[in-house]
């Protein structure tokens, strides 16, 4: 597709600006044109407080007193509680022989639930396995895989856009090896002693899918769109554990204090509103302002599913990505068909995306390794413990296409019940798909401006 847009497949792979290491972790080099960018650009925070984002540099300690969590390790979740039995003098056996049932019960619920969860994802992955191979023989010239892009599209570095940088995230001491900081890149741009306003994109996409928004915005904020950890060209570590709730809710809270800042407004579209529900939870201080869109708590999904059949057959994707490997091959199948249908077709698609703009998500997604990251996500989805319905401390503006085929519009309304009145501004928007902030973004600025004006004022 768009053979313009495409540099010919390199003999010895993709000698690509955001280019991977086969490995998926460890630093990536730049295009020469993305290169000359950052060589260009000043510091994300011109007045030199905390933080740094130049390639190579490490970030001074915080002084926040909220803990940082190792990149990559096996803590468990911060919505994971620990009971504490006060048995007094009552003897240890006898409690353990209390609890014995308990324990059973839920080894034996846990037991079950994955026994489902695999047999659905082998069900899924064979329609999605038909479809793949379809797609295949209707179109033979594309390859049964994807090809690798050479090059990255000169839409992904338009200076109209902002200045590309990288900030290296801290690790505690002693944390294991593999957690010594990952780098993820970002995207800058507008007033640098402004208010921060952070991106958070979802899935298949990455920071491109703000554009509109960063070009909107810039004039009173200052503006970053980030690529989440395992979307390139930012580090991509390959083991599921990396990629649990705790883990991404450091990063963001490592994002914005790496920045220099002690609060954002926070935006966040898809996954990226899957992990911002949450860290306005958990780190209700470092958030002003919450803008959420096309995603529910995970609280909400997980039930909102079990009661409403018609929304589990509109996620079966996610048991498809529960599995190894083969997610990734059928993704990728006649270069990246599935990927280009969700993102270009009339009902689930985003109206009027170019050739190019198709080409700046699919780069990224065509490196080594480049699906591995994003679908572990998914993977780790039914490890995560959903937060128990909480206040919302954050006041949030949610928006929700009434045509979203992945999340049914009755969700909405099971949001609006969780959490206090007040807190909570919800707007669903008319013959809107999922890619809102695309597809209706002048809707989306709208509301966006009307919610912050007393922040302006």
């Amino acid at each position: 597709m768009a053979a313009d847009v495409q540099s010919q497949l390199c003999k010895d792979g993709p000698s690509d600006p955001l280019g991977q290491q086969e490995d998926c972790v460890g630093p990536r080099p730049l295009d020469p044109l993305l290169e000359s960018e950052l060589d260009k650009a000043p510091p994300a925070n011109p007045d030199g407080t905390k933080g740094s984002w130049t390639k190579g540099s490490r970030l001074p300690k915080s002084d926040s007193s909220s803990p940082l969590l190792p990149v990559c390790s096996a803590r468990s979740s911060p919505a994971k509680a620990v009971a504490v039995l006060e048995h007094g003098n009552m003897p240890e056996l006898v409690v353990t022989a209390l609890l014995a049932p308990s324990r059973v019960s839920l080894k034996l619920l846990r037991f079950f639930m994955w026994i489902f969860v695999y047999s659905a994802a082998i069900v899924t992955a064979a329609v999605y396995g038909c479809i793949a191979l379809t797609h295949v023989l209707c179109r033979p010239r594309r390859g049964y895989y994807g090809r690798p892009r050479c090059a990255a599209p000169a839409c992904l570095v338009d200076p109209t856009l902002g200045e590309h940088g990288f900030l290296n995230l801290r690790a505690l001491d002693g944390a294991l090896p593999q957690s010594s900081g990952l780098r993820l890149h970002f995207v800058s741009a507008g007033r640098g002693n402004g208010p921060l306003m952070l991106f958070l994109h979802g899935f298949p996409q990455n920071w491109f899918s703000w554009r509109y928004q960063l070009r909107e915005f810039q004039s009173r904020f200052h503006v970053v769109a980030v690529n989440l950890r395992g979307y390139v060209p930012s580090e991509a570590p390959k083991d599921v554990e990396c990629y649990t709730i705790d883990l991404l809710m450091a990063d963001i809270q490592d994002i914005i204090l790496g920045l220099g800042y002690s609060k954002c407004i926070l935006v966040a579209h898809d996954w990226g509103a899957l992990l911002a529900w949450n860290f306005s939870i958990y780190f209700p201080s470092l958030v002003e302002r919450m803008v959420v869109v096309s995603a529910p708590p995970m609280s909400v999904f997980q039930d909102y599913s079990i009661h409403h059949i018609s929304q589990f057959f509109r996620s079966n994707y996610v048991f498809l990505f529960q599995l190894p490997r083969l997610p990734e091959k059928l993704l990728s199948m006649s270069d990246f068909q599935i990927l280009k249908s969700s993102l270009t077709g009339r009902k689930t698609g985003i109206p009027h995306l170019t050739p190019y703009e198709l080409e700046a998500f699919l780069y990224g997604f065509s490196q080594p390794c480049g699906l591995t990251g994003p679908i572990n996500y998914y993977r780790n989805i039914f490890r995560n413990v959903p937060l128990e319905p909480q206040e919302l401390a954050v006041p949030t503006l949610l928006l929700w296409g009434e045509k979203d085929p992945y999340f049914q519009v009755g969700m909405v309304r099971a949001i609006e019940s969780r959490f206090v009145p007040g807190r909570l501004e919800a707007h669903i928007l008319p013959d809107a798909g999922h890619y809102i902030p695309q597809s209706h973004s002048q809707e989306m600025h709208q509301y966006m401006w009307a919610f912050l004006q007393d922040l302006l004022d």
